[in-house]
């Protein structure tokens, strides 16, 4: 829903709102906030609210520690956890220095600069996450276990999957927020779950997929247990992914979707670095439904980018190999980029690999292009690609890879 200052204002008056959540992420994607009394609302919006960002990884210093939030109104979401009398709501923000310029490692402002790239090339992309999580069992003092809240498998029912009920209380949370998921279900791995989202806009969708991390983590917290988004929660087990479903609309109907494809799979090294940013995120790789290498296929779920079986609004490419401690922000941020690059120069997909690489013999194998193997791999990559230091800020770069 979208709101103006003015309505923004009335709302948090009419409503009881007792405590505004300005809420913004560090480079990696983890959300910070700082909460404000509603007789700071207008300030927030006519000059921000100025915070010490020199302890926030990536953002500074002590001797340039300053830095201004500027709420999104648009953005506005009660968060119904919270006491129903002296609400509190949140809003995701920009940041600036106080001086008014742009703070280059603001990602959800390099987002909004590629949506707006794109619509200046007549394209309108629209992304859709699909999340998976573990949820382990706490201790007598509230810490986490390494015990899985169930054993059950994928798409197990009840009582086998004892995962439906914090699901269900997941999905009624995000519905009471305006965020509507599509389908939800147990996943492979002990105590692993995955909630599917409708497709939205770029900003939307990456705002969503914060709002839903905290959400399962809030849940799972308030039920005993905690929700593990990592990528390799359980060494012998499936991994998680964060599978990107993309579309792209242009203004003259083309139909760009094999351009698009093509460019996510010349550019996807470049950026595996932004999707992939953790050691154990290439723990993943190859196996359990999770991509090894870089190929293509309608429905295949072993590639790296496979085409579901859907049709008309519904048609679109759904990229594996991203996990979660992805930062949504930077990852669709890249993947317009790198679309742009395919439908510009109207790149050509090689043949679609139509065969299982998780059982494929190392003959066939050798035919493909494999994804980076290691961060640091991954990272030299990146640090050498004209591509990230054209649309990645240096300081995000170097924050990532330490260049």
């Amino acid at each position: 829903m979208k709101y103006s200052r003015e309505e923004v204002a009335q709302f948090i008056m009419e409503e009881d709102v007792k405590f505004i959540r300005l809420t913004f992420c560090d480079v990696f994607g983890k959300q910070k906030n700082i909460s404000i009394m509603p007789d700071e609302l207008l300030r927030a919006f006519t000059q921000g609210i100025a915070f010490d960002a020199s302890a926030i990884e990536g953002f500074g210093d002590e001797t340039h520690s300053d830095l201004l939030l500027h709420p999104d109104a648009d953005t506005l979401m009660i968060l119904p956890w919270r006491p129903e009398h002296g609400k509190v709501v949140r809003m995701f923000c920009s940041i600036t220095y106080p001086d008014g310029r742009p703070f280059e490692c603001d990602t959800r402002s390099i987002l909004k600069n590629a949506i707006a790239d794109a619509e200046n090339a007549g394209l309108r992309f629209s992304f859709g996450s699909e999340q998976e999580f573990y949820l382990f069992k706490l201790d007598d003092n509230g810490e986490r276990t390494n015990i899985p809240y169930d054993n059950a498998g994928y798409m197990d029912i009840a009582p086998d999957d004892k995962g439906e009920n914090i699901r269900r209380e997941i999905c009624l949370t995000l519905e009471q927020m305006g965020i509507r998921p599509e389908s939800s279900h147990h996943e492979e791995g002990p105590g692993q779950n995955e909630i599917d989202f409708r497709y939205s806009t770029p900003l939307i969708a990456a705002d969503n997929a914060m709002t839903f991390q905290a959400i399962v983590k809030t849940v799972a917290g308030r039920n005993g247990l905690f929700a593990d988004f990592t990528p390799k929660p359980i060494k012998d087990k499936p991994g998680n992914g964060f599978h990107i479903n993309m579309s792209v609309q242009s203004l003259d109907e083309n139909d760009n979707l094999y351009y698009m494809i093509a460019g996510v799979l010349n550019k996807i090294s470049d950026m595996t670095a932004f999707l992939n940013p953790s050691e154990d995120s290439y723990e993943r790789f190859g196996k359990s439904k999770a991509p090894g290498y870089i190929s293509w296929s309608s429905e295949n779920r072993s590639q790296l980018v496979r085409i579901p079986a859907a049709h008309g609004k519904y048609r679109r490419a759904e990229l594996r190999s991203t996990d979660s401690t992805a930062n949504p922000y930077l990852a669709f941020s890249l993947i317009i980029y790198a679309s742009l690059y395919g439908i510009k120069n109207k790149l050509s997909l090689p043949p679609a690999t139509d065969i299982n690489l998780y059982k494929a013999d190392k003959k066939t194998l050798s035919t493909f292009k494999r994804l980076p193997e290691t961060l640091e791999s991954a990272c030299d990559i990146a640090a050498a690609s004209e591509f990230i230091k054209e649309h990645i800020p240096y300081p995000v770069l170097n924050i990532y890879c330490h260049r």
